[in-house]
């Protein structure tokens, strides 16, 4: 270790955080350029007690400094002489000795001075890199339409879940050693937001939607991400499609079948009632002309097709009156 910071500061290394403070500001007058001159000498010096004062005030890095100068120190301290050691023995054993720590004095100074060198350099350029903004995370989503929804548009509300980095620890999960009371030692934060999402017209099916600025929030100012949603056309309840044409099973009674009845269907264009001829048959067709799908050149219809359904449970008197119509026929 060729730098002894605490001597380079001439303190002690017990000296606390304000000695070390009070030390660097006497040396620092001292030695300033602008007082002690440019040369050479005095800019180094100067750099010096800067480069000493930035080890020894930062915790983290005192810590590192501290262990590396009593590695060396324990490396290059010549071992226990005994009294009976004639004085040629001593001098002969003490240059061997001095060799032998030159030599692990070198290589504990280029292991150690090139590891706290490299971990001064990653944490400057962490800083640094904290300092610049960081675009945050896209979100990307699935909303599902019908076909009446895709050819007329729509508005869906869409409630997403938001993850984003700790306000207060920063991602980091612990402040001062202890878990972050904001996210709980999570290291962030999430919450629901609703969305009122505008379909429009004529949307095709895997169709894309952008929302921009929806997405996780942005790091050290940088911009928020965006909300993607996929728009997946799926055939309405009840309802399929052929071509242009909509297809449509109505369900009526046995009664209705044979009386007549009129019913409300669902269309594109809105409802409409639809007469029920006397004595339609079961799977009879009907078509509302122009109620389907508009295309480039042509409009569909809808079809309708009529299901007879008998109902699971009658009452006493609507047997009884089933046997009466029974009796009639036969």
């Amino acid at each position: 270790m060729t730098k002894d910071y605490y001597k380079i500061l001439d303190i002690s290394e017990f000296s606390t955080q304000e000695e070390i403070k009070c030390a660097y500001r006497k040396l620092a007058r001292k030695w300033h350029p602008d007082i002690a001159g440019n040369s050479t000498s005095v800019i180094s010096k100067f750099k010096e007690i800067n480069e000493a004062y930035e080890i020894l005030s930062n915790a983290a890095k005192k810590v590192d400094y501290d262990r590396a100068r009593k590695f060396y120190n324990y490396t290059s301290k010549p071992k226990n002489e005994s009294k009976e050691e004639n004085t040629a023995s001593r001098n002969f054993n003490n240059t061997k000795n001095k060799k032998k720590n030159e030599h692990n004095y070198q290589n504990a100074s280029f292991n150690w001075e090139e590891f706290i060198s490299k971990k001064l350099k990653k944490e400057k350029e962490e800083k640094r890199e904290s300092r610049v903004g960081k675009k945050g995370a896209d979100i990307f989503s699935d909303v599902e339409i019908t076909v009446f929804e895709a050819i007329n548009g729509t508005v869906k509300v869409i409630n997403m879940l938001h993850t984003n980095v700790c306000p207060v620890c920063k991602g980091r999960k612990f402040i001062n050693g202890n878990e972050c009371n904001h996210c709980h030692g999570k290291g962030e934060t999430s919450n629901i937001k609703k969305f009122n999402v505008k379909i429009p017209a004529g949307i095709k099916n895997h169709s894309k939607i952008r929302l921009a600025g929806e997405g996780e929030i942005g790091l050290n100012g940088g911009a928020n991400g965006d909300l993607y949603l996929t728009i997946h056309v799926v055939e309405p309840q009840d309802y399929t499609t052929d071509g242009l044409n909509i297809l449509k099973t109505i369900q009526i009674s046995p009664c209705d079948a044979i009386l007549g009845t009129n019913v409300t269907v669902t269309t594109i264009k809105g409802n409409v009632n639809v007469k029920i001829s006397e004595m339609t048959q079961n799977g009879q067709k009907i078509r509302l002309a122009g109620r389907g799908i508009e295309g480039k050149f042509s409009t569909g219809d809808m079809i309708l097709t009529v299901e007879i359904k008998i109902p699971e449970k009658i009452s006493e008197e609507e047997l009884k009156l089933y046997k009466k119509i029974s009796e009639l026929k036969n």
